[in-house]
Parts: C-alpha cells; sequence; structure tokens
C-alpha cells in the first residue's frame, strides 16, 4: 500500500514502454515504482511516461543520453531549498528537472521526489500559476498548424517556452506566409520527439 493508504498505480498500458527501454532502463523502473506510492495517474504522452493529478500535468520522465530526468512542468513554483532541481536551459521559465545516473541515485533522493510530486499536486489543487515575465504570442500559421493538429498540438505545448519561442521565432522569420508553413511542417517531427530548435 501507497502511504496515503491507496493501491499502488502503475498503468499496464505503460509496462512494455519501461521493460522494453534500453536507455537508463533500470533507473527508470526504480524512479516508476516511487511515482507509483504517490497520488498520480500515469499516462504515456508524447511518448514518455507521463504522471498527472486530476488531469493536470504533474511531471514527466525523460531519457536523455547523459541521465535519467524526472521534469516537474511547474518546477520554477517549487521550493527547491536544496537546490538540487536543474533548469531546463538557459531560456526556460516553468519547467525543472531531477536528474539520475544510477538506481543509487534515484534511491537516495526518494524523499526529495516525494517532496517535489507532493508540493507540485498541491500547486495544481490550489491553481497556481508559474509566473511569467512576458507572454508568448504564436504567429498566425503556428496557431492554424496546432488547430487543425491534437497530436502536434500536445507537443507543442510540452516543450519548454524557450523551445517554444525559438520555434516560433524561426517561424515567424520567414517574410512569405508559404514559407512559414513550409518551416513548420518540416520541424514538426522535431517538436513531435520533444526537441528544441538547436538540439540535434
Amino acid at each position: 500500500m501507497a502511504p496515503n493508504g491507496k493501491s499502488k498505480i502503475m498503468n499496464p498500458a505503460l509496462d512494455e514502454n519501461f521493460h522494453t527501454a534500453r536507455l537508463w532502463h533500470d533507473e527508470a523502473i526504480a524512479l516508476r515504482e516511487i511515482l507509483s506510492d504517490c497520488d498520480l495517474a500515469e499516462e504515456l504522452k508524447w511518448g514518455k511516461p507521463c504522471y498527472t493529478h486530476h488531469g493536470a500535468n504533474v511531471a514527466i520522465i525523460q531519457r536523455m543520453k547523459d541521465f535519467l530526468a524526472l521534469m516537474f512542468f511547474k518546477g520554477a513554483a517549487l521550493e527547491d531549498l536544496d537546490g538540487i532541481l536543474v533548469e531546463q536551459g538557459p531560456n526556460s521559465r516553468f519547467a525543472k528537472r531531477l536528474e539520475f545516473t544510477s538506481v543509487k541515485a534515484v534511491q537516495d533522493k526518494r524523499r526529495f521526489i516525494e517532496a517535489y510530486i507532493e508540493e507540485a499536486i498541491q500547486l495544481e489543487k490550489t491553481g497556481t500559476k508559474v509566473d511569467v515575465s512576458s507572454e508568448l504570442h504564436l504567429i498566425d500559421e503556428l496557431q492554424e498548424k496546432l488547430a487543425e493538429d491534437s497530436e502536434f498540438s500536445a507537443a507543442f505545448d510540452a516543450l519548454t517556452p524557450g523551445r517554444q519561442r525559438g520555434y516560433n521565432l524561426h517561424f515567424g522569420g520567414a517574410k512569405q506566409p508559404a514559407t512559414r508553413v513550409a518551416r513548420i511542417n518540416k520541424y514538426r517531427q522535431k517538436i513531435m520527439d520533444g526537441k528544441g530548435f538547436n538540439d540535434r
């Protein structure tokens, strides 16, 4: 039983995702075990295990080349007294993550994981928004593509604000509408893969 008195919840539909993955296989399973004790639902979003609370995205597991990450969608609003949350990138304003390179590292950070998850859930319960200094205004062609393609829209929403701004600037830098659309189509798969404009 989980500490909150509820049975552990693991989505069977994600079993294959965890057990067939080669990158950070054991570390991800150890992390999943900890997350299963939390008051979260386990879903597959953007090809990754995502953890939600009453439909709100709380955290997502990311398999990077050099580390496994647990990214908090509202990480910037978490009280990180120990200073162990890592910025997603220089332009990221919302998301922050915990990074792991071994099963022991996952297990050693269990209390932090549980504390941050609990705090992140409280942010959703209270409707807390991450304070931002400026609003992103998407170009018309990008708005149209997002409106007509729900999967593309979900993937774009999952990008860090910095990555969203980067794509928007690149797409909007073309003078002709047709060129802007062509640029969007060219980078669609990269966005679906959760990568930024400058990522390889």
